[in-house]
């Protein structure tokens, strides 16, 4: 497991700037990353709260903390209730086995980070 970050926002803040060089070197690829995220997490069938949640689940399994910061933090904004993700943390857990559970973990840090924040 890594250390979880001392702030989620700290750290979504780091990685978008660190992004800027590859948007200068590649704007196609990531215009078209960025069009395939837009497009993936709109309303359908699911709405965009729920392809988020599964987006979360995801970067849980997958152990990437930008993932968790990133997604927590649209989630946040969409109004996900602290239950809603506990539940999601609990299918990823039961998925992903103790690794998925150690990340889960650092999701609800990054939670109660954005929460705190979004209040303020």
């Amino acid at each position: 497991m890594s250390n979880p970050p001392t702030k989620y926002r700290d750290l979504t803040q780091t990685v978008s700037a660190n992004l800027a060089s590859l948007r200068a070197g590649t704007p196609e690829v990531m215009k078209s990353f960025s069009e395939l995220g837009r497009h993936a997490t709109s309303d359908g069938a699911l709405d965009r709260k729920t392809k988020e949640l599964i987006a979360l689940a995801l970067g849980v399994a997958a152990r990437c903390d930008p993932c968790i910061g990133f997604h927590m933090q649209t989630l946040v904004k969409l109004g996900v209730t602290r239950q809603e993700v506990e539940e999601a943390l609990g299918v990823v857990t039961y998925m992903g086995g103790g690794p998925s559970l150690m990340y889960a973990a650092n999701a609800v840090a990054a939670f109660q980070e954005f929460s705190q924040a979004a209040a303020r």
